[in-house]
């Protein structure tokens, strides 16, 4: 049974793969609130202000995932540097701080891998975006860079969704216009939903992809890589 920490599991994709993993595996999560219906330790932590407690974590782990993130869609001349800052420390800055407190843990396991989540945003420019593409830009830079430090014996890969379902995005899918036009983005026509992403997860902290590091790939509905023409 492997150890597994998931930071930011209270809601979303978090969440629905602390569900998906609590049965099978040992779990440490942390959020500023106990997820429901998921078995394991639970650690409240901030991700934008807090130093992680290393001390509250098991002495091997097995896989770590991060979470927490952010969605700022505004105008570039609208976006402070505060604003930049803001994005950066929870994307960014969060992701460091908990990793660099599960390191030891992860080199004590006989292979472990850790997984970051970016955005399609990134490789795919798009308007109104450059606070979290940028955020999440230093993410995908991060995650190749561990890649080749950390190898052979972790494996660091990222995930880039485009629009996926969670309480981040609710407020761009409050009505039904919103909704059909994201979903008409996509050439598969349809929002993500958490379990898209967690699935992929879920397979890269598993042995069925212990021969990928240091790839970011994309989950998206096609958005990032095909047009189609009706």
């Amino acid at each position: 049974m492997a150890n597994f920490l998931i930071i930011g599991a209270s809601s979303g994709i978090g969440l629905e793969l602390a569900r998906q993993l609590s049965e099978d595996h040992k779990l440490w999560t942390t959020s500023r609130n106990q997820p429901d219906e998921v078995t394991g330790h639970h650690i409240e932590w901030e991700a934008s202000s807090e130093e992680f407690p290393d001390d509250l974590l098991p002495e091997s782990l097995d896989g770590f995932v991060y979470c927490p993130g952010s969605i700022r869609l505004q105008p570039f001349e609208r976006t402070t540097d505060q604003h930049f800052l803001d994005d950066l420390e929870v994307n960014l800055v969060g992701a460091v701080r908990a990793f660099r407190a599960a390191l030891p843990a992860l080199r004590k396991a006989e292979q472990a891998s850790a997984v970051f989540y970016s955005t399609v945003a990134v490789q795919t420019g798009m308007p109104m975006h450059s606070s979290i593409a940028a955020a999440k830009g230093a993410i995908e830079g991060l995650t190749r860079s561990l890649s080749a430090e950390l190898a052979p014996k972790i494996r660091v890969n990222a995930i880039a969704p485009s629009l996926t379902e969670t309480r981040l995005s609710k407020g761009l899918l409050r009505t039904d216009r919103q909704r059909e036009a994201a979903s008409g983005r996509h050439p598969l026509e349809r929002i993500g939903q958490p379990e898209d992403i967690a699935a992929m997860t879920r397979f890269l902290l598993s042995d069925e992809s212990s021969w990928m590091t240091g790839q970011v790939l994309n989950v998206d509905g096609g958005l990032g890589a095909i047009r189609t023409f009706k």
